[in-house]
């Protein structure tokens, strides 16, 4: 008798909803749920100190803001996370260089990958 090993959860940050929609496509396709999501900066910071999820991924620019003040949350709670752009890695907040970054547009086997990398160790 095998036990099914629980979905990884995911936190996703958006502000596109098109693209929101589409990530959580992605994710559910690879067998992840998602804890929480939203669009909006405030909320997000809300739900970055209170959602329990395996990793975060997180839309660099929310409707013009910079998406910082989450990561901070997610950092201080030892989360891992996920940056996702369309302005390549200069696009990045400079304290969060070193996290992973997905170029967006990405198509689902760089989602995989990304996933894959930062979940590593964390199982």
């Amino acid at each position: 008798m095998t036990i099914d090993k629980p979905a990884r959860t995911v936190f996703l940050v958006e502000d596109e909803a098109m693209i929101r929609m589409m990530v959580v496509d992605m994710l559910e396709e690879l067998g992840f749920s998602v804890a929480a999501e939203t669009g909006e900066i405030n909320e997000a910071v809300k739900l970055a100190g209170t959602t329990d999820f395996d990793v975060a991924i997180l839309d660099v620019n929310v409707n013009g803001k910079v998406i910082s003040p989450v990561a901070d949350v997610l950092k201080a709670r030892n989360r891992p996370f996920i940056f996702a752009t369309g302005y390549g890695t200069q696009g990045v907040p400079e304290d969060y260089r070193d996290r992973p970054a997905l170029q967006k547009p990405f198509q689902i086997e760089s989602l995989k990958q990304a996933l894959d990398t930062t979940l590593r160790g964390t199982a």
